[in-house]
């Protein structure tokens, strides 16, 4: 699975067996939620906005919630770093290239209500930070840099890179529904995706699921479910028919409740 844009980098391919995502994180969604993924191909917003001015006022508390249902966070500014400019960013995506590679992005100020088009110049990756340095331009000093401080890196959803075999985008998991492969019985839904070594999906259970002891699902304490996404207990992600089936071994969807 790879988190596009979603909470942390995780590499290309994981090791045998085990499925990737690519997460990044489509504002204007709540990750809980349990509604289908909004159609990707959205109307992408008109990149030709004029590059902003790296000196922001002051965010005002009264300003407009910006309507982002068609944008996807990469990446958050989280202070600068030397004295030329250079930005330190926290990324939400699993995407190298949205750091590394030149091009257009988007900059969503605190105080901003649609993000505007900024240059990336230069990245590169601190591993043992989980941080990109980037260059942004137009941002030459450290003020400048300060200025930027809290502001969110986006890109059109529409813009969601190509996937490899077995590697699936967060977005497109969650919402799908989870049913017992040998029984056919519904197990509940996704709602979201826990970054491990083995990514966990988050599953809701039905109220009418019923688990290996013979309690029904209705408890309160017990409301999902942690389920490894490894091919041996996800073997089947039909993305088409919104759908995953599992071969969970004895005791799983009870053991984590």
């Amino acid at each position: 699975m790879k988190h596009e844009e979603a909470n942390k980098e995780i590499g290309g391919r994981e090791a045998k067996g085990q499925r990737s995502k690519r997460a990044e994180k489509q504002k204007g969604r709540e990750a809980k939620g349990n509604s289908k993924i909004q159609n990707p191909q959205s109307p992408i917003p008109n990149p030709q906005s004029p590059i902003p001015s790296p000196q922001s006022p002051i965010p005002n508390p009264q300003s407009p919630i910006p309507n982002l249902d068609n944008w996807l966070e990469i990446g958050k500014i989280v202070s600068p770093q030397g004295l030329s400019g250079e930005l330190k960013v926290y990324p939400v995506s699993d995407f190298p290239e949205r750091f590394e590679v030149p091009g257009k992005r988007w900059l969503l100020r605190l105080d901003g209500t649609e993000p505007q088009p900024i240059e990336l110049l230069t990245g590169r990756y601190i591993s043992n930070k989980n941080l990109y340095v980037i260059k942004l331009t137009g941002v030459e000093t450290c003020d400048q840099a300060e200025a930027l401080r809290g502001c969110k890196l986006m890109v059109p959803a529409s813009d969601r890179p190509q996937l490899g075999e077995d590697e699936y985008h967060v977005l497109d998991l969650i919402g799908l529904e989870v049913f017992m492969q040998a029984s056919g019985e519904l197990v509940g839904t996704v709602v979201d995706i826990i970054p491990a070594g083995n990514d966990l999906l988050e599953v809701k259970l039905h109220p009418s699921f019923t688990t290996d002891k013979g309690q029904m699902t209705n408890d309160k304490k017990q409301k999902t479910v942690l389920i490894p996404f490894v091919e041996a207990i996800a073997p089947v992600v039909d993305l088409p028919s919104g759908r995953i089936e599992i071969t969970p071994p004895p005791g799983l969807l009870e053991v984590n409740n």
